[in-house]
Order: structure tokens, then C-alpha cells, then sequence
């Protein structure tokens, strides 16, 4: 088997692929990343000279490099991370957005398609082209409910409506081509090699540090977390049994308030909250998200098996060991 992987060498990505390798010993990842600040090839050193990854440097925006790369590879799947995904940069950049996340992405489909194709809207067996979305595309929840795969899309900030978008050219290909695909719209992952511009790791950043931990706001959001491994064990769990067309929800079950979460890393790195700075909150900042996940655990058999509790520790004690990773982001 083999996988071509966008974004391999970003946080969701990154542990993707090595947990993929561990996993399958059988399998090989063409791994294309433009390495732009959120691409780290230094996540990817313990494979480092593995045969099994092939690093690729490219931009899904240029169409000749991606049917350059199908036209050498027999590909199985498409597993499709790369994005530019910082909702704060969206607010200042969206031209970008719209060229990486929607443009990239239709760029994508058709260099899939083209290859794959054996006439007639007829695909190779087997082939899958998987969406690596976000729940951000739903918008913001009230105090109650969850997101089911049928709720309707509503995004708020341009990253998730370049996402959202993303995700309509996905399905338009599957209905109108019929292109084996699936989606997967996953709630806010945390975990090793997660860029410290994200709530977590920049707050165990900063606490390390002493530097004051600034939060939207009145820092009473809600989001759901999902440790990146479970992530990751999911989308496997749809390459191998999601019905194409699909889309699933994954979801940690683990609502928490951003504040919560910031006074949590305090008290478990011993620092004081007098290091709150409450700051103007982001443009259309979304209240609530969560995940109904009942789909893919019901049909597919996918469950989280690591709870909050355990994983946040095991992420700050990660970026407690790997300080230089951290500063080798820009982050010293």
C-alpha cells in the first residue's frame, strides 16, 4: 500500500505518519509539505532514513508538481491535512486561505481523479481520497446540543469557510464524479509536535517561561479535545472502513473551558494565575463547539482511548522534554 500524505510534516500530520509506520510495517507515505512555518521536518526525525517515507517538498497550489507526483506513484489513498489552519492569520490574511485551503484542495481532486480514473466516472478499487476537516465549519454552538455530521455549515471566520468550502468541492467531486472520498471533521486536537501559536502549547510555553498567558476575552469558551493520537487512530479507522461519500464527526467527548484549561497547566507546572492577561477577544470568536461522535463510534467502531486527564499530562511533560523543538518554532 501506499499513501500520499498533504501536510505530513505539520502537528495532526506529522503523528500521523509515524503512527501509521509503527502500524503498518507494509506501508509506504509520500509525505508533500510546503514547509511553511507549520511544517517541521524535525517531527519526522525518528524516521528519518526509513525507506517507508518519502519527503516531498511541494505546494498543493501547483498543479504540474501533483500530477508529476501521481504519474510517479501508484497511489491507494490521499489523506489530505495540509492547510493554512491559524484562525487569527484567516482574519489577516484570507487571500491565503482561499488559495491553499480551496484552490489546493480542488488541485487535489482533480490530480486524484486523473490518475485514478479507468473511464466513465470508474475508479481503481480501493482508492480513497479522505478530507481532514474541522468542526469549526458548523459554527457555534449554544450552551446545549451537539454537532451531528447533518448539522448545517455556518462557519464564522474565514479559516473554517475556506474549510467549509473545501469540503463542497469534496463531496461535489463524490456526487458528480463519483470519487471515493470521505470527510472527517475532528474537534480541537492537543499533543507533541503542535505549533505554540495554538491555546495549549502556547500556554505551557509561556508558563515555562514566566511570560504572562494571554486569553480571549473572558476565556469561557468551550471546545472539545481530542488527544492527536486518537485523532489519528480514527482516520486510519475510516481509510479502512468508512463508507465512501461519508462524512464522520470525531470527537474526544471532553468539553472544557479555554480558562479552565490555562489554569490547569498552572497549577500542574506550580506557576501562578496572576499570570492571566485577559485580552480583546478574537473577531467572530465562536462561544461553543462539540462533537457528536456517535456515528463513527457506533458504525466504525472507533473510540478515544486517552481521557483529558492523561493527555494533558503527557503533552506538558512533552513540551517540558523537547524545549528546543519549541524554540526551533520561534517560540524561544
Amino acid at each position: 500500500m501506499k499513501y500520499l500524505v498533504t501536510g505530513g510534516a505539520g502537528f495532526i500530520g506529522s503523528n500521523f505518519i509515524l503512527g501509521m509506520l509503527r502500524k503498518y510495517p507494509g506501508l509506504h507515505i509520500v509525505n508533500l509539505d510546503a514547509l511553511t512555518y507549520a511544517g517541521n521536518l524535525d517531527n519526522l526525525k525518528s524516521i528519518e532514513g526509513d525507506p517507508r517515507h518519502t519527503f516531498i517538498h511541494g505546494d498543493i497550489r501547483d498543479k504540474q508538481r501533483l500530477a508529476s507526483l501521481f504519474s510517479g506513484h501508484r497511489f491507494d489513498a490521499v489523506v489530505h491535512f495540509a492547510a493554512e489552519s491559524h484562525v487569527d492569520n484567516s482574519i489577516e490574511t484570507p487571500d491565503v486561505f482561499m488559495e491553499t485551503n480551496v484552490n489546493g484542495t480542488v488541485n487535489l481532486l482533480n490530480a486524484a481523479r486523473a490518475a485514478w480514473s479507468t473511464g466513465d466516472d470508474l475508479y481503481r478499487e480501493g482508492v480513497k481520497f479522505l478530507q481532514v476537516s474541522t468542526d469549526e465549519v458548523y459554527g457555534s454552538l449554544g450552551p446545549e446540543g451537539l454537532f451531528s455530521e447533518t448539522a448545517p455549515l455556518d462557519p464564522h471566520s474565514p479559516y473554517s469557510a475556506s474549510k467549509a468550502a473545501a469540503d463542497l468541492f469534496v463531496k461535489a467531486y463524490a456526487d458528480t464524479y463519483k470519487l471515493p472520498v470521505n470527510i472527517t471533521r475532528c474537534s480541537n486536537n492537543y499533543g507533541p509536535y503542535q505549533n505554540p501559536e495554538k491555546l495549549i502549547p502556547l500556554m505551557i510555553h509561556n508558563a515555562l517561561n514566566g511570560i504572562p498567558l494571554p486569553v480571549y476575552g473572558d476565556g469561557m469558551q468551550v471546545r472539545d479535545w481530542l488527544y492527536v493520537e486518537d485523532h489519528c487512530a480514527a482516520i486510519d479507522c475510516v481509510l479502512q472502513k468508512g463508507i465512501p461519500g461519508e462524512v464522520y464527526n470525531i470527537g474526544g467527548n471532553t468539553e472544557r473551558f479555554n480558562l479552565d484549561i490555562v489554569r490547569l497547566i498552572l497549577r500542574y507546572l506550580q506557576k501562578d494565575e496572576s499570570l492571566i492577561r485577559h485580552v480583546t477577544d478574537r473577531k467572530g470568536h465562536d462561544r461553543r463547539y462539540a462533537i457528536d461522535a456517535g456515528k463513527i463510534r457506533s458504525g466504525l467502531g472507533w473510540r478515544p482511548e486517552t481521557s483529558f486527564e492523561t493527555g494533558i499530562v503527557k503533552t506538558i511533560e512533552w513540551y517540558i522534554a523537547n524545549r528546543a523543538w519549541t524554540e526551533g518554532c520561534g517560540h524561544g
